[in-house]
């Protein structure tokens, strides 16, 4: 069983605080709604718009056979939200992958070359051990500014037509998934804690090849296989950053991940570093591997809630998804209060499940937090379910984790 500080998933927050900024859900007839949704199918948010994960399904409703062209339906449905906010593709600047199989990377590298001739976004790739109905789902941010746009890649990396190891935008930084692979020889060493090192020196590599530092980073997502010890991971990462001034961070155990890597960092940093600076709520005691949420500019970025409850008696006790969401809810509040928000400006989610069978639990308490225009949102089971046995302690594994992005201004009425 998983220990209770460690999560199925990970939730990250970003609140954009753009005075001027209004919450506009995003549609198009060429993207199946589904009545049984989360959420929209995109949501512009003025600086960027947050595309939910698009599965490979036609206007129609079908989906095609084969894995190329599953991927090329997700690409065509993003493709049809950021035209319908008046942008193109080349405004995508990040990309989430959640694939079910990742012996099929190099098919997915085809398929995004194709859309992405110039300039590829930045991609993070998780392996899941399922998506809703589907072997893939893909989730976009696309920046509204070009200026600034430009790609990025470190000393020793090859470029490649897929993806950029990084996309600079006028105010941020988006990072590939870097993994534990040596860049030069391409082999993963047998040594967890060396695997962790060569993903955290291409971490900083990106960063230094825009100009930036570690202390730029502003949320840092940690993919890794149960081949990587959760301390060992912990250890070396904390040694990178500054106690008490860490970046957000969501840690999500993957099934797998591309090229039999076992740990991956991708990430967010803010290319002006004095507008970064760390808060935490009152009942947060400082972390040596997470700030509770960190500034960044007008984004605020939140560190990996879940049902864990704080406190002298922290721990997870309750089974079920329900109670389980409601403390989630509560925990991620938390977070936005101390940043003088409510749930009615979130603008994305990303939700982690145990078992996607009780979506419609998990749905239940969440909607009820929302207003009138649900966010953006992406659901994924990223591994296999878990024992819910209380250990000797009484606590219980996590079964239900979400990410948030929130703005100051509240949706149009």
């Amino acid at each position: 069983m998983r220990g209770a500080v460690w999560f199925l998933g990970g939730v990250m927050a970003f609140a954009a605080i753009g005075a001027d900024a209004q919450i506009e859900p995003v549609t198009s007839s060429q993207v199946p709604a589904k009545s049984d949704a989360l959420g929209s199918p995109a949501i512009d948010a003025g600086d960027y718009v947050y595309i939910s994960g698009q599965a490979p399904h036609r206007s129609d409703g079908s989906t095609p056979s084969n894995f190329s062209d599953q991927t090329r339906q997700c690409l065509d449905n993003i493709k049809a939200l950021v035209t319908a906010a008046g942008l193109t593709m080349d405004n995508i600047v990040y990309v989430q992958v959640y694939m079910d199989d990742t012996t099929k990377y190099n098919e997915l590298n085809q398929a995004f070359a194709g859309y992405f001739p110039k300039d590829p976004p930045a991609r993070g790739i998780l392996g899941v051990a399922a998506n809703p109905d589907s072997s893939i789902q893909i989730t976009a941010m696309a920046v509204r500014d070009l200026t600034g746009k430009k790609p990025v890649t470190p000393p020793n990396y090859k470029p490649n037509k897929a993806f950029s190891w990084g996309m600079l935008t006028h105010d941020r930084l988006f990072i590939s998934s870097i993994q534990g692979i040596d860049p030069v020889t391409g082999k993963i060493p047998s040594d967890p804690g060396a695997q962790v090192d060569l993903a955290l020196d291409g971490l900083k590599a990106v960063n230094e090849a825009a100009g930036l530092t570690l202390a730029n980073m502003v949320f840092v997502n940690p993919y890794l296989t149960d081949e990587i010890p959760h301390n060992v991971m912990n250890k070396l990462y904390a040694a990178r950053f500054e106690f008490g001034n860490t970046p957000g961070r969501a840690t999500i155990e993957a099934s797998s991940l591309p090229e039999g890597a076992h740990i991956a960092y991708t990430g967010i940093a803010v290319r002006d570093i004095s507008q970064r600076h760390s808060i935490k709520p009152k009942n947060m005691p400082p972390s040596p591997t997470a700030s509770p949420c960190v500034f960044a500019g007008d984004s605020l970025f939140c560190s990996a809630k879940s049902g864990f409850i704080p406190g002298p008696n922290l721990g997870m006790f309750i089974q079920d998804v329900p109670n389980q969401t409601r403390q989630s809810m509560r925990n991620q509040l938390d977070n936005l209060e101390e940043a003088d928000m409510k749930y009615d400006q979130v603008v994305s989610t990303v939700i982690y499940l145990d078992k996607l069978a009780e979506t419609s639990e998990f749905a239940d308490v969440y909607k009820k937090f929302f207003g009138k225009v649900l966010p953006a949102t992406t659901v994924v089971q990223q591994m296999k379910p878990v024992d819910r046995n209380a250990d000797a302690e009484g606590h219980v594994p996590e079964v239900e984790q979400f990410s948030l992005v929130a703005i100051r201004s509240r949706a149009k009425p």
